[in-house]
């Protein structure tokens, strides 16, 4: 359980294994180990060093994977979107603006289902 949402919160993130592990002051192997359930109780500090490089809370690498808790990390992932468009600068009367390119990219989207 806890690998894995180690594993997908890294992907989603963009980072590598090498990438984390240097960024939390891990060894590699170690987290290695905790990402394929082989050190299955890794400490405390070790989980608050790689929660905090995830910018994520110890509670989500700690959680059972169940369709709740996927709609509330889709939901942090949207509101981390959020918080990266206003940090840029990007406000909502400008958001708008780009509304036809996301019609065209759900559009999009739908066509390339319907190769599947």
């Amino acid at each position: 359980m806890i690998g894995k949402n180690i594993v997908k919160i890294r992907k989603e993130k963009g980072l590598t294994l090498s990438e984390l592990a240097e960024k939390a002051d891990v060894s590699k192997s170690y987290l290695s180990n905790i990402e394929r359930h082989i050190k299955q109780n890794p400490s405390i500090q070790v989980m608050e060093k790689i929660a905090t490089v995830l910018d994520v809370d110890l509670n989500t690498l700690l959680e059972e994977s169940s369709p709740e808790n996927n709609n509330k990390s889709k939901v942090q992932e949207w509101n981390h979107f959020l918080n990266e468009l206003k940090a840029s600068g990007i406000n909502q009367e400008q958001l708008r603006e780009y509304r036809s390119v996301l019609e065209f990219i759900k559009w999009k989207n739908n066509q390339n289902k319907g190769l599947d």
